[in-house]
């Protein structure tokens, strides 16, 4: 094939090439800056500790060790964290799925008459809160405080997310297809159901994967509202990981001098890296198999909303 027939490279300038390079350079530095520090803490997560802190490990383990795995992976309490946060990721996404859509849905159907001031009550909470204080005693009186459901109930609903599915419903469903089904006695709920849902994959991995990595990293939550230590998700049980390997570390240093002191807090190091691939490691494995639906979703939410 000539280039008479692909007029784009006919006319490539030089301000066109000179345009192209720094797009590319700007690209390939915002993706280094990306994918590098995820890079680096894993690489550092499995090398030995002292190649670590003396600045050896660039690019690939130095001094193989799994000492901060090993660490992390031998205490109770991470399987503990690991199975409340399923617990409060899936029952919590799934909930949030069953509120958000059939209200985005409800609110894109113009024919409905109180979606404008419902979708005023609902962004207007996007900009108040009532305060920890009165969340807390709410929270006390409904019975939450060290409850599982603690969780789950009280962010059933994101109305950022609300506004996206909204505009997904509202903009990408062709209003034809509705007067086509009703003319076949296909109701709303029947519709929404059979048609709506089923052309609204994008949306839904979108949306889902929002709330689950809200929930995933929902750390707030358990920090205030629950002190059973049997009901904490992963995240306060790595902060308490963590916490506590300072403090050897912190401790070894006062009692066997400074050398003692900094070989503790290298291996504390080690298990702060292990601790965040642990934390992250579950979110990564799932976004490649929602990325098709992610990218196509996330541009019509935000395009047409």
């Amino acid at each position: 094939m000539t280039t008479t027939s692909r007029p784009h490279l006919r006319h490539r300038t030089p301000g066109d090439l000179l345009f192209s390079i720094a797009l590319g350079t700007t690209v390939a530095l915002v993706l280094f800056a990306t994918v590098y520090p995820i890079w680096f803490v894993t690489v550092a997560s499995v090398s030995d500790p002292t190649m670590v802190a003396t600045g050896r490990v660039w690019l690939f383990p130095q001094g193989f060790s799994l000492f901060g795995y090993e660490q992390i992976l031998a205490d109770d309490r991470i399987w503990t964290g690991y199975r409340n946060t399923l617990l409060y990721t899936v029952v919590g996404t799934a909930l949030n799925l069953v509120v958000t859509l059939p209200a985005a849905y409800a609110l894109s159907r113009r024919e409905f008459a109180p979606r404008k001031p419902l979708m005023f009550f609902f962004a207007f909470t996007m900009f108040f809160s009532g305060g920890l204080i009165p969340t807390y005693l709410l929270y006390r009186d409904l019975n939450l405080l060290d409850n599982w459901l603690v969780f789950v109930i009280p962010s059933a609903l994101n109305v950022y997310n609300l506004i996206i599915a909204r505009a997904f419903f509202e903009h990408s469903l062709p209003e034809e297809l509705f007067e086509a089904a009703t003319l076949d006695g296909v109701g709303y709920f029947r519709f929404f159901l059979s048609m709506a849902l089923p052309l609204s994959k994008a949306i839904i991995a979108v949306i889902g994967l929002y709330y689950l990595v809200q929930h995933w990293n929902d750390f707030f939550t358990g920090l205030i509202f629950v002190r059973d230590y049997d009901k904490q998700p992963l995240q306060i049980v790595l902060r308490d990981i963590l916490l506590s390997n300072q403090a050897f570390a912190g401790g070894a240093g006062g009692a066997g001098g400074s050398s003692g002191g900094e070989y503790a807090q290298q291996f504390a190091d080690q298990i702060k890296y292990g601790v965040i691939i642990v934390s992250t490691l579950p979110v990564l494995l799932v976004y490649p198999f929602i990325q098709k639906y992610f990218e196509k979703g996330v541009m019509v939410g935000s395009v047409k909303g």
